[in-house]
């Protein structure tokens, strides 16, 4: 039974409204003397129950989830088993080993040192390294190699920092409330763990993976960026806003009024094509699109390819 019908925007066609009843009749089916249901509606995203009755209005004002074309929530695995199966093996995600996903991360920020040390043979011309870059790299390795505490098996030093930092992240925590529950658990754990004690320090960790920001000076008002050649200037050349907050005299430092954090773009799409991870992804419009008049990803469709066509730009980022 087909179920195109559920990537239908019409919800007022016969295609949606008897792909409704085929659902419905399915479900009583599967579901023999139950009142009430999962609701696969947008809105209740299959974490409601409702009546049947209510379930079929429900698709017909939010519609169906786009992606629920197998109704294993509705016990469909009892007819297909074999596919149902599949389904959930895909949707468990792996368990990865966090010290070895940071190795990882280390093998593809320093894709030559790991490769002259690890891989070198005779007939090898081994690639020169930096000396400063190369001191990276071993303080990196040593922190993913040291023990948290002594004893620690699941956590060391660089994976126990990723893992905080990109908490941090993910929740939007202030450097103030990361340093506090930093502090919280490096008290908890055993007195000779080598847990940074403030966020400064962990950014100290972290900086030999590379892909930082620069820090540009900008006008308190928006106006202009004390970049380039306007990079000397005190004072804006619109507003004459100051550059700098006003401090005492005794201070050796200069405050700026506000400060833009520019990431740049070069090594973020260089690191992308380095790495093992996503170099494949990277490359799929150049190899992987398919020229068939079947349109499975917006690069293949006409809009897509007149945009890229029109932008060399952006089809030299996609082909790099």
């Amino acid at each position: 039974m087909s179920r195109r019908w559920i990537q239908n925007s019409n919800r007022c066609s016969d295609e949606y409204l008897d792909g409704i009843e085929d659902f419905i009749e399915f479900a009583r089916r599967h579901n023999p003397g139950a009142t009430r249901i999962r609701c696969p509606c947008r809105r209740c995203n299959n974490t409601l129950w409702e009546t049947i009755e209510n379930v079929g209005f429900h698709l017909v004002r939010n519609g169906m989830i786009e992606t629920y074309s197998i109704w294993n929530l509705h016990e469909e695995q009892l007819d297909h088993a074999s596919s149902s199966n599949a389904t959930r093996m895909d949707s468990v995600e792996p368990i990865v080993d966090p010290n070895d996903q940071v190795m990882d991360i280390i093998e593809d920020v320093f894709p030559f040192a790991s490769t002259n040390i690890n891989h070198e043979r005779e007939d090898d011309v081994p690639t020169p390294i930096d000396s400063a870059e190369f001191e990276q790299y071993e303080k990196l390795l040593k922190n993913a190699n040291q023990e948290l505490y002594l004893g620690c098996e699941s956590f060391s030093v660089l994976t126990a920092i990723v893992e905080l930092m990109h908490g941090k992240i993910k929740y939007r925590m202030s450097n103030l409330c990361f340093d506090y529950f930093l502090g919280v658990f490096k008290r908890m754990l055993p007195t000779d763990n080598c847990l940074p004690k403030d966020h400064k320090h962990t950014q100290k960790l972290l900086n030999g993976l590379g892909l930082g920001y620069e820090k540009i000076h900008a006008c308190k008002n928006n106006c202009m960026l004390f970049y380039k050649e306007h990079e000397t200037l005190d004072t804006c050349l619109i507003c004459n806003e100051s550059r700098f907050k006003m401090t005492s005299q005794n201070r050796t430092t200069k405050i700026p009024q506000k400060v833009m954090r520019y990431l740049p773009l070069k090594p973020r799409l260089q690191r992308l094509y380095m790495s093992t991870h996503t170099a494949t992804d990277m490359r799929w419009h150049k190899e992987k699109r398919v020229d068939d008049d079947v349109m499975r990803h917006p690069a293949e469709g006409r809009h897509g390819k007149s945009s890229i066509e029109r932008s060399p730009s952006l089809l030299l980022i996609l082909e790099m």
